[in-house]
């Protein structure tokens, strides 16, 4: 049956093979992921480097590299992407689902010029398309996402754009075939704070004015939740929690999600307030996963029983259905 959402992804794993290692030895970047999302909305996900954003992600437009083992089930408008090649996947990759890179200044060309990026993208929806259509379509796209003297800019080269700069090119070239879904894959990582604010304002824009979905990634949990509608936490390639934005951020239910929130630094504060803290530990081995809750061996409410296997996705007693998290104990009362 098909789904009510423009996205479905159910129970995604991805895998990568380590080389010399044993026929049994894995990265296992994914284990397990499932969220839905419906057109309009914006969703975040947050999570340390290694949680499994990035590569749960790729694997929607199938960007992951050729060895990756992937099962599970991607769904765009009850479609069933995961398996697709040649012409049936090129015609979601920028047609229906566009893609925002981290690192804008890593993301071009240096040898051409951003009319003859917009020309090469254009033509992969219109191969009929003329250079002065495709110019004069370039100029419209660069003039939505705030970029001054548009058409002018067309004969730039990318090393004469600041990083906010480049970082509105690739959204305009991401949206320059009309999809309907957009991944941003940690596009403010880069940027100062206040090309940050801007470059969140403009995607929340562009969700208002072209009714089109978002899935913003990102490290930084207050930065996902000010432009977000709904957040997943992910941690160790699992679901660790997820629901609405503002609910996550204000009542957290799940110990990883409170640890985040804590480790932001929050603005106006001074050094001499207090030390900013950090969550101890490391992060997971991804080629030697416990059989418990990963975050267990940094959890300060631990138990000897989140060793003994991974908690299932479950609502708090005291919130709705649209909450979910993955632990055995009950969420600490908000402070």
């Amino acid at each position: 049956m098909a789904s009510a959402n423009l996205l479905e992804v159910r129970d995604l794993r991805v895998s990568f093979p380590l080389p010399n290692r044993g026929a049994d030895s894995f990265v296992r970047a994914a284990r397990g992921v499932s969220f839905g999302l419906s057109r309009g909305e914006i969703l975040g996900i947050v999570g340390e480097s290694g949680s499994g954003k990035s590569v749960t992600t790729s694997a929607i437009p199938s960007l992951l590299p050729a060895h990756a083992i992937v099962t599970g089930s991607v769904l765009y408008e009850g479609r069933e992407l995961l398996g697709l090649s040649g012409e049936e996947l090129r015609a979601y990759r920028g047609r229906k689902i566009g893609m925002i890179f981290q690192e804008p200044g890593r993301s071009y060309d240096p040898l051409q010029t951003m009319g003859g990026a917009f020309f090469e993208t254009l033509r992969n929806a219109d191969p009929r398309i003329s250079r002065t259509d495709a110019n004069r379509r370039a100029a419209e796209l660069l003039a939505d996402v705030g970029l001054d003297d548009a058409g002018r800019r067309l004969a730039s080269y990318p090393h004469q754009f600041s990083g906010g700069q480049l970082q509105r090119i690739g959204i305009a070239l991401a949206l320059a075939q009309g999809c309907d879904l957009l991944i941003a894959d940690e596009p403010t990582t880069a940027l100062d704070v206040t090309i940050q604010a801007q470059i969140v304002a403009l995607l929340r824009g562009i969700r208002d004015r072209r009714g089109i979905a978002v899935v913003f990634i990102s490290h930084n949990i207050d930065l996902v939740a000010s432009v977000a509608d709904r957040l997943l936490v992910m941690y160790g390639g699992l679901v660790m929690e997820s629901g609405p934005a503002r609910a996550v951020l204000e009542s957290p239910a799940h110990p990883y999600t409170k640890a985040l929130l804590a480790a932001a630094p929050r603005f106006g504060a001074h050094c001499s307030e207090g030390r900013l803290q950090s969550i101890p530990g490391r992060v997971p081995d991804p080629t030697r996963h416990e059989p418990g809750c990963p975050f267990a061996p940094r959890c300060p409410r631990a138990i000897p029983a989140c060793a003994a296997a991974i908690p299932e996705m479950a609502s708090p007693a005291t919130s709705g259905t649209d909450r979910e998290y993955r632990c055995i104990l009950e969420p600490e009362a908000a402070t």
